[in-house]
């Protein structure tokens, strides 16, 4: 790789390792070491290719291939366990409301993954339906569906007095 490519890549890779980590951890919902091994895996693959892909957006390849990852993790275990793992990593200065934010990350890991998936890609990472669509390979509908269907849920769990 050239040198300049090189401080590139590096520079990415200060930027977007922790939003890459966070992601993996909430779509996978699993331990970090293994969301960590997901963003490695990522990380691995973009630094492979990143003479072609970083003028493009090489944020959302590596995004791409974190999603990608967990959801054939998910497919090979084919029964989603529910697993205990440490909060995310915090982002902003402000102190969130950490109950409700682990009651809202219990309830995310109890939902499939491809739903889960498009949860947090849509509202965790703030990205549009198209964009969410793009990156998750599927139409926009299904992003639509999924996302109205995995709020449905965890809605109905708040009137269940689940979260509280």
């Amino acid at each position: 790789m050239k040198e300049e490519d090189e401080a590139a890549f590096d520079e990415f890779l200060a930027a977007r390792s922790t939003s890459l980590l966070r992601t993996a951890i909430l779509v996978c919902g699993a331990t970090q070491h293994d969301a960590e091994d997901l963003v490695q895996h990522a990380l691995e693959k973009v630094y492979r290719h990143w003479s072609r892909i970083r003028h493009d957006n090489p944020d959302a390849y590596a995004r791409r291939t974190v999603v990608n990852a967990a959801i054939s993790a998910a497919r090979r275990r084919k029964i989603i366990q529910e697993i205990t793992f440490s909060r995310p990593p915090e982002t902003e200065a402000r102190t969130p409301d950490l109950d409700l934010r682990d009651a809202l990350i219990a309830e995310l890991r109890k939902l499939p993954v491809r739903m889960r998936a498009v949860l947090v890609l849509r509202y965790w990472e703030d990205m549009s339906e198209h964009a969410t669509a793009q990156l998750l390979g599927c139409s926009l509908g299904t992003v639509k569906s999924q996302a109205a269907r995995g709020l449905a849920r965890i809605r109905e769990n708040i009137k269940e007095g689940v979260l509280v």
